[in-house]
Parts: C-alpha cells; sequence; structure tokens
C-alpha cells in the first residue's frame, strides 16, 4: 500500500528507502520499545554462550511480563525465521540467564511469566516458502514486515499470525493444523469462555457487546485470554477485560487527566502492575447506558496505540 502525502486537495506519493544498516533499525526500535510493542528492554545483543556461538538481537519484557525475542534483517531472508527459532529453544532451555539479564536491566522486582514467550521477527518482506513452513509448523512466532518512507515515517504491519478470535469456534475453521496449535499454545489453558462463566445474564451479556465492539474496530485486533483477564492487541496491549459477578472492569491505555469520562461511569487512575510507568485508566461498568458510553474510550485506547 503506497503512502501518500496531503497538500490541500492533492496526494503525492511518498517514496520508500531503507535503513544503511541492520543496526538502525534495531536502536530505533529498542529505544521505542514501549511505544511499538509495549515491552520493556531488558537487553541488546544478547550472547548465548560458546557452544551455541550467538547473539540475541533484542531481549525485552512484555506488558504480560512474558520473555520477548526480536530478530531484525533489512532484507527479505530465511536466517531470520531459522535464528529466531534457535533462538526460541535456546531461550526455553535457559531461563535463569533471562531472569538474571532481567534483574540487572529492570531491578529485583521485576517478574517474568514463562507461560509464553513472544518472538518477534521484523523485515522488509517473507518469501511465501517461509510464510507457507512456519504455518505448517504452528511456530510460535509473530512476523511484522516494515516500510521505510523518505519523509521518516515508519509503516509496521503484521504478517503472521493473522488476528483469530479464540471465543468463536467458527473462525478457526480456516486454520491450519500449526496455525491451531499456534493459538493453543499462545493461550496456554485459558480460554475466553472461562472468563464468561457463571456471570449473571445482564454482566455476561454487556462484556459480550463490549468483546463485539473491540473485535469490530480492526481485524488485526487479537483476542488472547490470561488467568485474571482478557487482553486486546495489535502490536501491544491496549485493552485489559476483567469480567466479574457485578460488573465489567476495563483497563485501557488512556491518561484520565486527557479524556473526558462520562459521568454513568466510574474512573480511577492507574499504572497497573508493570513497572514501565505508562498510565492506564481503570473503568467500572455495570449498567447497559454504561456499557454504551464506554465504547468511544475503547476506540480512543485503540487509536491511541495507532491503530
Amino acid at each position: 500500500m503506497p503512502l501518500f502525502k496531503i497538500t490541500r486537495t492533492t496526494l503525492s506519493t511518498v517514496d520508500q528507502t531503507n535503513f544503511h544498516f541492520e543496526k538502525e533499525l534495531q536502536k530505533l526500535i529498542e529505544n521505542n520499545l514501549e511505544a511499538v510493542f509495549g515491552c520493556r528492554f531488558v537487553a541488546t545483543e544478547f550472547p548465548t554462550g560458546e557452544q551455541h556461538a550467538g547473539r540475541i538481537d533484542t531481549l525485552a519484557l512484555s506488558e504480560d511480563d512474558n520473555p520477548v525475542i526480536i530478530e531484525y534483517k533489512k532484507v527479505e531472508s530465511s536466517a531470520l525465521i531459522n535464528q529466531s527459532l534457535f533462538y526460541l529453544a535456546w531461550l526455553q532451555d535457559h531461563q535463569g540467564d533471562f531472569a538474571m539479564a532481567v534483574q540487572e536491566e529492570l531491578g529485583k522486582e521485576a517478574k517474568e511469566d514463562w507461560s509464553d514467550i513472544r518472538v518477534i521477527c521484523l523485515a522488509p518482506n517473507y518469501k511465501k516458502h517461509d510464510l507457507h513452513a512456519v504455518q505448517v509448523m504452528g511456530a510460535n512466532l509473530e512476523l511484522w514486515a516494515y516500510r521505510l518512507f523518505k519523509n521518516n515515517s515508519l509503516y509496521l504491519e503484521k504478517i503472521f499470525p493473522k488476528a483469530t478470535t479464540t471465543s468463536q469456534p467458527h473462525s478457526s475453521g480456516g486454520l491450519t493444523a500449526g496455525q491451531k496449535a499456534a493459538l493453543t499454545r499462545k493461550t496456554a489453558s485459558y480460554t475466553v469462555e472461562q472468563h464468561f462463566a457463571n456471570k449473571p445474564d445482564l454482566v455476561t451479556r454487556g462484556a459480550k457487546s463490549i468483546q463485539e465492539f473491540i473485535l469490530g474496530l480492526d481485524p488485526s485486533i487479537e483476542e488472547v485470554p490470561k488467568k485474571k483477564y482478557i487482553a486486546y492487541k495489535t502490536s501491544q496491549n491496549f485493552i485489559y477485560m476483567k469480567i466479574q459477578k457485578s460488573r465489567v472492569v476495563l483497563t485501557v491505555k488512556l491518561d484520565l487527566q486527557e479524556v473526558d469520562v462520562p459521568h454513568e461511569l466510574h474512573a480511577k487512575d492507574s499504572t497497573r502492575s508493570d513497572q514501565s510507568g505508562t498510565r492506564y485508566l481503570c473503568l467500572y461498568v455495570k449498567t447497559e447506558s454504561a456499557m454504551q458510553s464506554v465504547k468511544p474510550l475503547l476506540e480512543l485506547a485503540y487509536q491511541k496505540i495507532g491503530g
């Protein structure tokens, strides 16, 4: 998709370019991990020891406290996927090394959740044979394509896996066996249905209405059930939904000082517990009118992360 510059009523295309060196892309992402992927930086060029003789481009910690590996290539290359799989296997066997790196960079209060490891590959393009291989093997990788433009704009697009909604069984009918396996690993033993189970009808209807609204904002939005909440994300989480007995609690990436909250919504400021310092807004939704009033704020949270 071309990028256009608007000059009054005229559109002109913006030429694409590329980084001179791969390290430029890496440093740019590392310096903006929170804004791009919602992650906290842990280490760069992390050595994997003499036996494995490699260096992981970027190590980070996600909003859900999951370990994150990021690998980069400034040209289309099958080696990117192979390297990422190699480092994923290494990290699974060297959790202690990662834990030490986290404490050194983020402090002893930081924690890791090993129920999932997020592996991000970033390159201009991917060969169709590589995309097919990743789908078939069910590798738990995120493949992102980037475009750099001469007006200093950077565009990121998630190529694989495309968003799939775990709460809608019919939506998985077109998935390959590998995609289903990756989805099962990603959501561990938690399901969206567990969060909806045994809740009053009013709360369930309201939560489903909110769920449908969020997923309808963009086909790329993923619904990821965790133990205590359901996360909604693109490149990063932007909404956390907890379904309680008497209400729905929504934690969104908004600053209370920068938005107008409708009077029927009870709201409070929050920083969550991820140590990143990001401002969040907690919204407590109890009534049907509140279920409708909260939706513009959810859309604003999506727009704030670049949606």
